[in-house]
């Protein structure tokens, strides 16, 4: 068997908790007020659904020439790549699509349509962005750092424009100048595209940085499906035109700046050729010039036959030779132009390098971070580490280019010195021509190098043209920009959903907070979870402000309730001479006066003679309840010995049986006037003449006073009452209890509300016609 100790620990643990079968009963009977949560926020969802902005989902897709795994356009592709590897090295869906995500592509769009200007029409209830306004701001010089800036925009005037705003107040003709702080100088003109609609605008201004930040929060891409080389966009808007538009320039956009990095090498190329054929042509042009004169000078109309024949057998050493010439003089130059530090950020020529897998696959390295690095330098700066860290690269592959071209450049040297040997043999067999002619095959062969040097450039300069020419994107657009047909956002069943969801909870959550956060006492098993007394007595709330239940009215269920209470009375005054019920309670308010008159008129309606002795002498309340003079009582008995029992006992008016021995006047010493040593004499009395004495007597919880009268009770009734009681303050009854302080305990449940107790006689209005309406008990079940 547990310990007392144990025991209260097991009832405090039990006190302690949540009892969800008692918040059910409380949600159960706060029906009234989910139905009035449930109405209330499924009509804020309608007003959110009806002024909200809808947002509609714009989507496309692109495909993509990914040569890993293949692609219509790559085929197309692979044809010009013999032309010098300008359409560059391989290309990743994935890559591209990280692409399409940079800001500078979003940046680009927003300069491009001005989106940092957005137009709304204010409408009865709510304003909406509108694609085509009846008008257009300029910016005509705008500041630095534009400050986000609304305006609203009055056209009910005729010829005058209102503007106004956070300290902004103007009044503008069309097309007429002005400033606002924070944006610079704008106009305003008209879009003669778009019907007029006089009405009230707002405008919004912003930043380009701040509008790009915001698109790029409505932007989605991804590769959905990896078998495929097809990028899936999507973008929110609540302009379905407007969005497909921005979409639409997006993709635009990013196909020409893929166009743009393949023309940028072949602009490169194109350069370098012409400024090597402007200098050849004039080299070119000096030497014809020169034989031209040669001949002229020497009248050299003709050559002699073995002049002839020389020059034919050295036609082919010659050619090669100027082959190797041509190939030496192109390396030097793409030597000094790789060396000039000026042009250290400058795409490499492709085309002129020798057709060769590791030029061809540094070059393409080389190339493509020279154009990642002018795109990363959009958004940040050249001290940013992902900056530095491609100048690295660029420098080491700038370095492995360099060393292949003077690698190649040795080759070629070695070839055309080996050639120069062969000529000069050659040339030593026509010690026997004469010297104007030997003149003349030294010009005639110089002018043949700089002939073919011109003619590889030309050709060069044809293929490079060609190739810019068939250039294409590497990404075409195979599902154009297209918006859903129902908005994304709000959607309406969720939106009710939801709704109905906040308006079940909150109901809930009050009811459950408010339980949680009550120290009072509520239910029933508040009572007998903290304490072993047993609760002998229920009253219900008193609806009325009469005192006199039982006298008034008999047939209520209150009256019933005081019946059963003394009908548990005689289980404890078994004996004759079991007489005196002491009411206490933890502090004042708890209905013990009620109670004694109630309970009293109650046992002298069984026709027991039944006295109230009004003992609580620090606050009485019991006389003035009954209307009984207060002049003599209790406290003149104590100090006046000449005084009889006799001398202090009043009958009531309320039923013949009755009787009451009110406090008297209030003594300076409470606690000893009821310590006085007429006190038991005075007790002895009265039990002989009276069947029932009802001690009204101060809270316990408070002063000691009915500690002091627990010797002379037979039974001690505890009153408790519903949502005023403290939940701890119960403690203080099985303290009572526990250590024997009081005999014969019993607990008293006052003022009792079923709804909230759960727990009822059924009385209703018992012995009364029910004449409310219907709607009355909503409204009674909301308070």
């Amino acid at each position: 068997m547990n310990t007392y100790s144990e025991k209260k620990s097991l009832q405090n643990l039990e006190g302690d908790s949540i009892d969800i079968k008692q918040i059910f009963l409380k949600i159960k009977d706060k029906w009234s007020w989910f139905f009035i949560s449930v109405i209330f926020c499924l009509f804020i969802s309608f007003l959110y659904i009806r002024y909200t902005p809808p947002i509609y989902q714009i989507n496309a897709r692109v495909l993509v020439n990914d040569d890993e795994k293949g692609g219509g356009i790559g085929k197309q592709a692979g044809a010009l790549m013999d032309l010098g590897g300008i359409l560059g090295g391989k290309n990743s869906v994935d890559n591209e699509a990280e692409i399409l995500k940079t800001r500078s592509l979003m940046d680009q769009v927003v300069r491009q349509m001005k989106l940092n200007i957005v137009y709304t029409k204010k409408g009865s209830l709510t304003n909406r962005e509108v694609y085509e306004s009846p008008f257009k701001i300029n910016l005509v010089q705008e500041v630095d750092t534009i400050s986000f800036t609304k305006l609203k925009i009055d056209l009910e005037k005729n010829n005058k424009i209102s503007i106004s705003g956070k300290d902004v107040d103007l009044e503008v003709d069309w097309g007429q100048i002005f400033e606002i702080k924070g944006i610079g100088k704008l106009s305003i003109s008209k879009e003669d595209s778009v019907e007029p609609n006089k009405g009230i605008y707002y405008v919004s201004i912003s930043s380009i940085d701040e509008r790009v930040a915001a698109l790029m929060k409505q932007l989605s891409v991804g590769v959905y499906n990896k078998q495929v080389t097809i990028i899936d966009l999507g973008f929110s808007y609540p302009v379905p035109k407007k969005g497909e538009d921005i979409l639409n320039a997006l993709i635009k956009q990013y196909t020409q700046s893929n166009l743009n990095d393949k023309n940028i090498i072949a602009d490169s190329t194109t350069k370098f050729i012409q400024k090597r054929l402007s200098l050849i042509a004039s080299e070119l042009g000096d030497v014809e010039n020169k034989v031209q004169s040669f001949k002229t000078n020497n009248k050299l109309a003709d050559m002699s036959e073995q002049g002839r024949l020389l020059v034919q057998s050295s036609g082919e050493i010659t050619s090669e030779l100027a082959k190797a010439e041509t190939q030496v003089s192109i390396l030097n130059d793409l030597e000094k132009y790789l060396k000039d530090t000026s042009k250290n950020q400058r795409v490499f020529p492709t085309s002129l390098l020798p057709q060769d897998m590791v030029f061809s696959g540094l070059m393409n390295q080389y190339n493509t971070l020279l154009i990642e690095r002018d795109k990363q330098l959009l958004s940040v700066t050249e001290e940013s580490p992902f900056i530095k860290n491609l100048d690295t690269q660029i420098s080491e592959l700038r370095k492995g280019i360099l060393s292949n071209i003077q690698s190649t450049k040795n080759t070629f040297v070695v070839t055309r010195d080996k050639l120069i040997s062969q000529r000069n043999q050659s040339e030593g067999k026509i010690s026997n021509v004469p010297q104007i002619e030997k003149d003349y095959l030294k010009l005639a062969r110089n002018q043949q190098i700089k002939q073919e040097l011109y003619i590889f450039l030309m050709q060069k300069a044809e293929e490079t043209a060609i190739s810019k020419t068939s250039n294409i994107s590497i990404a075409k657009t195979i599902d154009p920009p297209k918006a859903a047909v129902l908005p994304v956002s709000p959607k309406k069943n969720i939106v009710y959903l939801i709704g109905l969801f906040i308006g079940l909870i909150i109901p809930v959550t009050v009811v459950f907070v408010v339980d949680i956060m009550n120290t009072g006492i509520g239910t029933k098993d508040d009572v007998t979870n903290r304490t072993s007394v047993p609760v002998i007595g229920e009253i219900s709330h008193n609806e009325s402000d009469d005192n006199l239940i039982v006298a008034n009215k008999g047939r209520s269920a209150i009256s019933e309730q005081f019946r059963a209470l003394r009908t548990n009375l005689s289980f404890y005054l078994k004996n004759e001479n079991d007489k005196v019920i002491l009411l206490t309670s933890s502090m004042s308010g708890e209905g013990k006066s009620f109670t004694a008159i109630n309970l009293g008129n109650i046992l002298a309606l069984a026709g027991k003679k039944v006295l109230l002795m009004e003992l609580d002498l620090r606050k009485p309340g019991l006389s003035v309840k009954l209307g009984v003079s207060n002049n003599i009582g209790f406290s003149n008995f104590t100090i006046d010995s000449s005084l009889k029992p006799a001398d202090i006992v009043k009958q009531l008016t309320i039923n013949k049986n009755m009787y009451i021995v009110s406090s008297g006047p209030l003594p300076p010493n409470p606690a000893e006037a009821i310590m006085s040593e007429h006190t038991p004499d005075l007790i002895a009395e009265l039990k002989k003449e009276f069947d029932y004495i009802i001690m009204d007597a101060p809270p316990i919880g408070i002063i000691a006073d009915a500690q002091l009268l627990a010797k002379y009770a037979d039974v001690t009734l505890y009153l408790v009452r519903q949502k005023f009681t403290k939940k701890d303050q119960i403690n203080i009854v099985e303290d009572l209890y526990s250590s024997g302080k009081m005999k014969n305990m019993g607990i008293v449940v006052n003022d009792i509300s079923s709804k909230y107790y759960g727990y009822g006689y059924g009385y209703g209005n018992y012995g009364q016609s029910e004449n409310k309406k219907w709607y009355s008990s909503i409204f009674k079940r909301m308070k």
